[in-house]
């Protein structure tokens, strides 16, 4: 189906890809990146108060927020050296979210990230680092970021072993319903 949401989402996915082609950094890496992080919220906004969430909305949201990560990650790698202490705890991160994935793909034969407030607080906190790097220490605002990505991706696998079905929008292990 598609919806209003699902064609912000979708525009989110093509200017996710116009970063690749700016300078990264600048005044239209950041209005770009702004705009693709308002739309991140926008979407599902929209989707909740028009009564529009579909299965579909849900993974195309899910796969242009993991696009804009790797886009991302790629355009500021070579520019923002990450200490070298922090390698091992992203790769666990990494390591966890991927076996998440592969945890849901055998149980439901699909592909799914929940949208939790965990998993929502640490997007937010990824999609600010770069406007806050100008503010927060490096080293300071990876241990953040890897302290809520740790707690995120392991609340996510727990509800993926202990879920029967797949509830996309489980808002946290802590909330039963």
């Amino acid at each position: 189906m598609t919806t209003i949401a699902n064609y912000i989402t979708i525009t989110r996915l093509f200017l996710v890809f116009t970063l690749l082609i700016v300078r990264p950094l600048s005044v239209e890496f950041f209005l770009i990146y702004t705009v693709c992080g308002i739309s991140d919220m926008l979407d599902g906004y929209v989707a909740r108060k028009t009564d529009t969430t579909s299965r579909i909305g849900e993974k195309l949201d899910s796969v242009a927020d993991l696009l804009m990560i790797f886009i991302v990650i790629y355009i500021l790698y070579p520019i923002i050296q990450i200490p070298v202490k922090f390698y091992y705890w992203i790769i666990v991160i990494v390591v966890i979210r991927v076996v998440s994935m592969i945890v849901v793909f055998a149980k439901h034969k699909t592909f799914g990230i929940l949208h939790t407030y965990g998993n929502k607080v640490t997007g937010f906190l990824l999609f600010l680092s770069p406007l806050l790097l100008v503010r927060i220490q490096l080293d300071v605002l990876t241990y953040i970021l890897c302290l809520f990505g740790s707690a995120s991706a392991i609340e996510e696998l727990i509800i993926h072993l202990i879920s029967k079905e797949l509830e996309l929008n489980k808002k946290s292990i802590f909330i039963m319903k």
